[in-house]
């Protein structure tokens, strides 16, 4: 009889590494459920106020939804009642200056056009305040749901801070150039209903129905074809992709901002609880304007070999 031939040894699978859904992170929470990506900042004693290390965490985390295609969508929230984010935190940003601007800002943009590249839609599901660079959060995601006690808004004319990382290429297109004008010179606030009457939401629910809400939302997008959500994101992003040049822009001026006098008067007086004096260097510069027309007329602006005795 022919000799048998030997089983094959079965064949040894490596086990994959842990994903992103099970590792700790320090500043978020993150959990893949039922297909949806849940990003939540966890810094509720600051009212979820982000520092570098929020930003980068949160830019890995949503970057390893591209590991796992049966993800339908993704929720960015913030953790608590308070707030969804009240922007960046003034304990980081008053470190900032025209030398280190580009490592904040070059998060700030990194976290944008991550949300924006994702081939998945971005829910933003807000609670409470959703201020200054915690509403261009807001702005970068796809559709914005938030309860009843939310109010959104553009602080940066408050504090010494420019809202260049989305704020202006976005809220005209939104709601208009003349509210949008308003909302960031004057820091206007929009509570949910009125903001949802604007069109800077899509939607405003009674705060116990939030999570239900955002959920129904989750399910209609996992019934939906995939593939056409990821190209429709593309096509819907063709023509403010074309921003990306403004959004360059707007993060030099905004690291000429970080680090001025302005900004540190604006940041220290919100810390201490009080009226910031920008009218002080309003004057300063009026005086140094003084000085210098009073050259004019001195002929100091000519070699002095050449200026003409009085």
């Amino acid at each position: 009889m022919p000799a048998r031939s030997k089983k094959p040894a079965a064949k040894i699978v490596p086990k994959r590494p842990a994903t992103t859904a099970t590792r700790n992170y320090g500043d978020i929470l993150y959990e893949v459920k039922d297909q949806v990506a849940w990003v939540t900042i966890n810094r509720p004693r600051v009212l979820n106020a982000f520092r570098e290390q929020t930003l980068d965490e949160m830019i890995h985390a949503l970057k390893s939804t591209r590991e796992d295609p049966s993800i339908a969508c993704a929720v960015v929230t913030g953790a608590g009642d308070k707030a969804f984010s009240a922007g960046g935190d003034f304990y980081a940003m008053k470190r900032l200056n025209f030398t280190n601007a580009y490592m904040w800002n070059d998060r700030m943009l990194g976290l944008a056009m991550t949300i924006r590249g994702l081939p998945i839609p971005v829910i933003a599901m807000v609670n409470g305040w959703c201020m200054g660079g915690g509403h261009e959060l807001a702005l970068w995601c796809d559709l914005v749901i938030a309860s009843e006690n939310a109010v959104l808004g553009q602080t940066g004319a408050r504090v010494g801070a420019c809202p260049t990382v989305g704020a202006t290429q976005y809220i005209p297109r939104i709601i208009g150039e003349r509210l949008a004008r308003e909302m960031i010179f004057c820091a206007r606030r929009f509570g949910a209903k009125e903001a949802a009457e604007v069109g800077l939401i899509n939607k405003c629910v009674a705060q116990k129905d939030l999570l239900k809400e955002t959920l129904k939302w989750c399910e209609t997008i996992k019934g939906h074809s995939a593939l056409t959500l990821r190209m429709t994101k593309r096509s819907l992003n063709f023509e403010s992709d074309n921003l990306y040049s403004s959004w360059q822009h707007g993060m030099e001026l905004l690291a000429h901002v970080w680090g001025s006098d302005e900004a540190k008067e604006g940041m220290n007086a919100f810390l201490s609880g009080r009226a910031p004096n920008f009218q002080k260097f309003r004057m300063r510069d009026k005086r140094e304007l003084d000085e210098y027309l009073r050259g004019l007329e001195k002929n100091l602006n000519e070699p002095p070999a050449m200026r003409k005795k009085a």
